[in-house]
């Protein structure tokens, strides 16, 4: 399953057990979504000090589940030209900690101009026990955005997203992909797998205009 032509990637380094069966060693599993639309080149995570993607991460990346060790663990993130972020997470057994780092704007102060830092939203891991939910988080400057869904009869249901929040349409369609609207435009259509929880993180490009990266809020890592 490819989002906006980017695969689902597993890193392995230091502590991590990635290549071991999850049923035989205890994992937790922390996703990226790079949405810093702010800055200067590449994104830069380092986990527990260690930077886990030399080229790093480009606005509208996705990761796959990063699977580690139970427990806490820090991240920090680097983008040129931004104040640099950082958050720590607590993994448990088979869940999955979705972070989206973003841009929040600075006000100038008598000290200071305006600037930019890193803020990360974590996402908690939904489990959908029937049926196909999409879940649309926003991490744009917009205080709410309308989020749109196709349904198979082709009617459109609709949700607002407001900032920093979530919101939740059940998937009413059998087709192969289905339509999403943000405020009224088209944007990247959504792959239909199986049962599940699917989520569109929604951001702002360089430009600041609307865009959205999708993918399968799986345990473990998926390649389909």
């Amino acid at each position: 399953m490819i989002s906006r032509a980017l695969a689902l990637i597993l890193f392995t380094f230091g502590s991590v057990y990635a290549q071991e069966d999850p049923a035989a060693v205890p994992l937790g599993f922390v996703r990226v979504v790079d949405a810093i639309n702010k800055g200067a080149g590449p994104l830069m995570v380092f986990l527990d000090g260690e930077d886990i993607r030399p080229k790093g991460y480009q606005l509208g990346d996705a990761t796959g589940g990063i699977g580690l060790k139970l427990g806490s663990h820090r991240l920090k993130f680097v983008r040129e030209g931004i104040v640099e972020g950082a958050t720590t997470v607590i993994l448990k057994k088979d869940r999955t900690v979705t972070l989206i780092p973003f841009a929040r704007l600075i006000p100038a102060s008598d000290q200071k101009p305006a600037s930019f830092e890193v803020k990360v939203l974590h996402l908690e891991q939904k489990s959908v026990e029937t049926g196909r939910t999409v879940t649309f988080v926003s991490v744009s400057a917009s205080p709410e955005v309308r989020a749109e869904l196709m349904a198979e009869d082709g009617t459109w249901r609709s949700a607002f997203v407001k900032h920093l929040k979530t919101a939740e349409i059940p998937m009413k369609s059998s087709q192969a992909f289905v339509s999403v609207k943000l405020d009224g435009l088209l944007t990247t259509p959504i792959p239909v797998g199986g049962d599940g929880n699917y989520v569109v993180v929604i951001y702002d490009d360089a430009d600041s205009k609307l865009q959205s990266v999708y993918f399968r809020d799986f345990k473990y890592l998926s390649a389909d």
